[in-house]
């Protein structure tokens, strides 16, 4: 459940995704719309399955904000408008079966570490690099979610004392240097200085500029999209490197829509830029790969979720 996109499936360990659902949000419709939303997607799902009831284990459910999994509360979720919002209690009123919920980069990141590019590692550390800058932990290959089940939110590491303000409110924060929207902010304000770019060619005038735009103009050599992610790329590097400093992770998987885009170009030059930064003993242990999931690793985490919150193999 994103801010611009819900996507839902039915999915097991031994057939993976068996049919999905892809829907826009609707972010000004509030906590009621949501609620409906999911309840007549899960109804649709089930239809479009030919499941019956008693071959539906559990409803998962990825939310992008800090909420209790044990509890179903939303604490904030920016995106979507919900605060404080008792997500499991509300959908209990119209799913008839088990219901979980999770941040949706740990949902993510459970779906890699057991079927993705995580397989054969157990202190992982995922990143996933779009509108934001999300991360979750995984040691001893379970996720650790902190005392107050927000661990992971690396996006807000402070890499500056001055720049622009985060959604978080807060100055210098990670994602406002490297993350998608960071890099795009950074273009257009030099296209607006007069500097020399195709960008806007790529793209629908008044759209935004999403990572197939980045991703394109990466392959025609634009000069100035190719600066602006390299520098985002030396600031991803060096925060990994320090935070792997402290934790010694074994694997450090890289998503999100820009990475997964531009993969070939982002990759070394993060790897080049964590390389400078990492003790050598740690370098020893830890590599870094690309989420082979995309979109679906969410999905994915919900068969991990229900083996932990419910002792059930799907």
């Amino acid at each position: 459940m994103g801010g611009t996109k819900i996507l839902a499936g039915v999915i097991n360990s031994k057939d993976g995704i068996i049919s999905r659902i892809k829907k826009p949000t609707i972010p000004e419709g509030g906590s009621k719309e949501y609620i409906n939303t999911l309840s007549d997607i899960v109804e649709s799902l089930v239809k479009k399955s030919k499941l019956k009831p008693k071959n539906i284990k559990a409803v998962c459910l990825g939310i992008p904000g800090s909420l209790n999994p044990y509890t179903g509360v939303v604490g904030l979720a920016p995106n979507l408008g919900l605060k404080n919002f008792n997500a499991k209690q509300r959908l209990k009123k119209r799913i008839l079966f088990p219901i979980l919920i999770e941040n949706d980069v740990n949902l993510g990141a459970l779906g890699i570490q057991k079927f993705g590019s995580a397989k054969k590692a157990k202190n992982i550390l995922a990143v996933f690099i779009g509108t934001g800058i999300g991360g979750a932990i995984i040691i001893n290959s379970k996720i650790y979610r902190g005392s107050n089940y927000a661990a992971g939110e690396i996006g807000h590491i402070k890499v500056a004392d001055k720049g622009p303000r985060c959604g978080c409110g807060k100055i210098g924060c990670f994602e406002t240097f490297a993350s998608r929207a960071s890099i795009v902010r950074a273009i257009e304000a030099d296209i607006s200085a007069n500097k020399r770019s195709i960008i806007m060619k790529l793209g629908e005038p008044g759209k935004p500029i999403k990572s197939r735009i980045l991703a394109s103009a990466v392959k025609l050599k634009d000069k100035l999209t190719m600066s602006h992610i390299s520098s985002a790329c030396e600031i991803i590097g060096e925060v990994l490197a320090n935070i792997t400093n402290v934790m010694n992770f074994d694997m450090i998987v890289l998503g999100g829509g820009l990475v997964e885009a531009l993969d070939y170009f982002m990759v070394p030059k993060i790897q080049s830029s964590f390389d400078r930064i990492i003790l050598k003993d740690v370098s020893k242990a830890v590599h870094i790969v690309v989420n082979n999931l995309g979109d679906d690793a969410a999905l994915y985490g919900g068969i991990a979720l229900a083996e932990e919150f419910l002792g059930i193999k799907v």
